[in-house]
């Protein structure tokens, strides 16, 4: 038997060994508007988390699971980390950032390409360096000259020691197969961690509320402030129509009339488009109800947010 034929039979034998089964526990971090929760929806192929274009639409730790014949991935959406406005709901946010980076196996460290300032470099500071980082340049479909990407990671790469660098586009799904082959790669062999068919853990109470919380921001744009909240006051199943109550809390009356709208119109879309979502998410009818509640002061009130499930 020839060297030859023989490098051609161990490599053929090695193919054909069954791969381990790997799972773990991906943080998904960066500023905010990097594009965090649009790449976790798009690398589960699932709406789960919220996205909108207003900073902070995220403040709450969000299991996305993708399984597939090798491999669960749990990707941990977080808030993109805040810098400034440190009021109680803002340091809320960034503890969940700093938690969630303690109990992951693989980190993704997510950046907007050609982009790379001081907010960046102040999420850089929280990676650990006891376990893997992916380096992960979104938003590529913005870049004309592709050739600009490559000397953009070599300068972000001299401020940290990276296990991988992957360029990708969450909108397009593009590249997110590599992204989930080198991520594998650095997941520890085990069992499923969730049922193979979940794609989140959380319940379809906190679902219903955040779809809201996003048609808020998308129909009403910069014209509200961030600081409003859902709360589901109701949320039962009739046979297979969920029947659904719910408040938006604002801190001023002024915010209140602004999200009603003229003969209450702009409320009717958000609540309509809001119900479409659910129905699509949830696979059935959704009786919504939506209401406006004036809570002042609620983003900075620490007892406030514990009873709205901030951490």
């Amino acid at each position: 038997m020839t060297d030859q034929t023989k490098d051609s039979m161990d490599t053929h034998n090695a193919d054909d060994l069954p791969q381990p089964f790997r799972s773990g526990f991906v943080a998904i971090v960066g500023r905010p508007n990097v594009g965090k929760s649009t790449l976790l929806n798009h690398l589960i192929w699932q709406k789960i988390s919220i996205t909108s274009r207003k900073a902070q639409t995220t403040r709450h730790r969000i299991h996305g699971i993708y399984t597939d014949e090798h491999t669960q991935f749990v990707f941990v959406d977080t808030p993109g980390f805040q810098t400034k406005h440190l009021n109680a709901l803002n340091r809320g946010m960034n503890r969940v950032v700093t938690s969630s980076l303690r109990d992951v196996q693989v980190v993704l460290y997510v950046l907007e390409a050609l982009r790379y300032d001081e907010r960046d470099q102040e999420v850089l500071k929280l990676l650990p360096d006891n376990r893997p980082v992916l380096l992960v340049i979104n938003k590529i479909d913005e870049v004309a000259d592709k050739g600009q990407l490559f000397s953009f990671a070599e300068r972000v790469a001299q401020d940290f020691k990276f296990a991988g660098i992957v360029p990708v586009s969450a909108k397009l799904g593009s590249k997110l197969d590599e992204l989930r082959e080198v991520l594998r790669q650095h997941l520890p062999t085990g069992e499923l961690i969730y049922d193979k068919d979940d794609i989140t853990d959380r319940s379809e109470r906190f679902l219903a509320a955040e779809i809201l919380r996003e048609k808020i921001f998308r129909f009403t744009g910069d014209e509200l402030p961030y600081s409003i909240s859902v709360v589901i006051e109701q949320f039962k199943m009739e046979g297979k129509l969920r029947r659904i109550s719910a408040a938006i809390l604002v801190d001023k009356e002024a915010h209140k009339a602004m999200l009603i709208g003229k003969k209450g119109e702009k409320l009717k879309e958000v609540a309509t488009q809001a119900r479409l979502d659910m129905e699509k998410l949830f696979d059935g009818k959704v009786f919504l109800e939506v209401f406006v509640k004036v809570r002042s002061g609620w983003a900075d009130d620490e007892r406030v947010l514990r009873s709205l499930g901030y951490e």
